[in-house]
């Protein structure tokens, strides 16, 4: 008897067991009454599922919802939205497909995390699912009040806006996501007080409202690294930006937009690449404190275009097809605008000006810039009413209009440039041009063309060219 049972143990043992389901991580929403069959309304069985916190898993399907799933961290505690892109949630209604809700109320530092946050709120996230507006005011996501939230791997299409932040946040990660094609902002922060964010690696294309658009926050520590920005404004739309930062009311500071691709929107007009509009001339410091490098900026209305802006740093860039500037800035201070390229590349089609206009800017340095084919009809280089404003070691060439035009300048130093046109033409070209002002020098420049000086504007000194004086 002890031998018979002792083998049929045995050969038990060996048979293969199932895993028992045990755990958050076993269920999906199918097993709350979701459907997936595109037809049937899955809000009541999602939101089950929400209602229970941890793992909230889509496995293959098309779910349709009626309604926003709202996830109450603080009551539900830790959760995640995982799904491994073969799920597809679709917002029939108006509102967000998904909507989390948290308490932080302090900063990034670890001393303001209250212990609810640490226990039941932190670091939500949401991986590898597809959400599609079906409804003119549907939105994918919504984030207030969270803490260390992360967002990858979801699509967001077809939307009224695809991610949307207020009230506050802190420590935000948005990576590998396409936001694509919805009818306002493919991600919009708004009414929102957040420290630290960092969003990379994201394809933003084609929202009518503009690709990363902040309005009316407090933003400090803004990172946009590695992303596809482009064609995000429509010309029956407003006027928008691939990057978008208005603190006409607010303010946004500490921040970096590198190693993007940002392009496309020559309709409207007025569309830019990265737009910063600040508060107003007597509080230009509302924005700034920013580096915008190694990015490649071409074919909007206005490539770069500040605002009210203080302390802004523009370098390795390249720039192409400006339709109306490559750079304008106006009513800026504390900026560095060096070694960037633009250039009008032969294969690109004609139509586009790319000059730089700096205007009623002060303390400024332009140096290492390399300008080509410029069209714009007043001058390649502008700085209109500008006052200490260093411009050394730029190449300016075969541009129309002229090569730097300096109009009612103060303490404007050009030196060390090369100005010159050497297209085939019957006027001769105009290398420099000096309308009025103050206290200026133009030393030890190769200004190839003619060079016009206003009477007492400053000192022309060492310069390869001839110059004329005009009253």
């Amino acid at each position: 008897m002890t031998t018979t049972l002792t083998i049929l143990l045995a050969l038990a043992a060996a048979q293969p067991q199932a895993e028992p389901r045990q755990g958050a991580g076993a269920l999906t929403v199918r097993d709350f009454g979701a459907l997936g069959d595109g037809q049937a309304d899955d809000t009541a069985a999602i939101q089950r599922a929400a209602d229970r916190g941890g793992e909230i898993r889509f496995p293959r399907g098309t779910y349709r919802i009626s309604q926003p799933v709202v996830i109450d961290l603080d009551r539900v505690g830790y959760t995640s939205i995982v799904a491994d892109g073969t799920a597809s949630l679709r917002m029939a209604g108006p509102g967000p497909a998904l909507k989390l809700v948290g308490t932080h109320a302090g900063t990034a530092s670890p001393d303001t995390v209250k212990e609810n946050v640490w226990q039941r709120q932190r670091t939500p996230m949401i991986d590898g699912l597809e959400i599609v507006g079906e409804h003119p005011e549907a939105i994918g996501l919504w984030l207030e009040g969270t803490f260390q939230p992360v967002i990858t791997r979801v699509c967001v299409r077809d939307a009224l806006h695809g991610v949307y932040l207020t009230r506050r946040a802190r420590n935000v990660i948005i990576s590998n996501c396409h936001l694509y094609n919805n009818r306002g902002a493919g991600l919009l922060m708004e009414g929102l007080s957040l420290h630290q964010v960092n969003i990379d690696n994201c394809h933003i294309s084609y929202n009518a409202g503009g690709g990363i658009v902040v309005r009316a926050s407090e933003i400090r520590n803004l990172q946009i690294a590695a992303c596809d920005i482009e064609a995000n404004m429509r010309a029956d739309a407003p006027a928008a930006a691939n990057i978008l930062l208005d603190v006409t009311e607010g303010s946004i500071r500490e921040g970096a937009i590198t190693g993007c691709t940002l392009q496309h929107g020559r309709e409207p007009a007025e569309g830019s690449n990265i737009r910063f509009l600040g508060r107003s001339a007597a509080e230009p410091q509302k924005v700034g404190f920013f580096s915008i490098a190694a990015n490649q900026i071409s074919d909007t209305g206005i490539n770069i275009h500040l605002v009210h802006a203080r302390g802004v740093s523009i370098t390795g860039n390249t720039f192409f097809s400006g339709h109306q500037y490559n750079v304008l800035a106006e009513d800026c201070s504390q900026l560095v605008v060096g070694a960037n390229l633009f250039d009008r590349n032969p294969d690109y089609p004609l139509g586009s000006r790319d000059g730089l206009l700096l205007a009623d800017c002060r303390d400024a340095t332009l140096s290492g810039l390399q300008v080509t084919a410029a069209a714009e009809p007043q001058g390649a280089l502008i700085l209109r009413r500008c006052r200490r404003v260093n411009v050394t070691g730029c190449t300016i060439l075969d541009s129309d209009g002229c090569g730097i035009l300096l109009e009612d300048a103060e303490g404007v130093r050009v030196s060390d440039c090369l100005v010159r046109d050497d297209r085939p033409s019957k006027e001769p070209s105009i290398a420099l041009r000096l309308t009025g002002g103050r206290g200026n020098m133009i030393v030890s420049n190769m200004l190839v063309g003619q060079t016009e000086i206003a009477a007492g504007s400053g000192l022309v000194e060492g310069n390869y060219g001839g110059v004329a004086t005009t009253p």
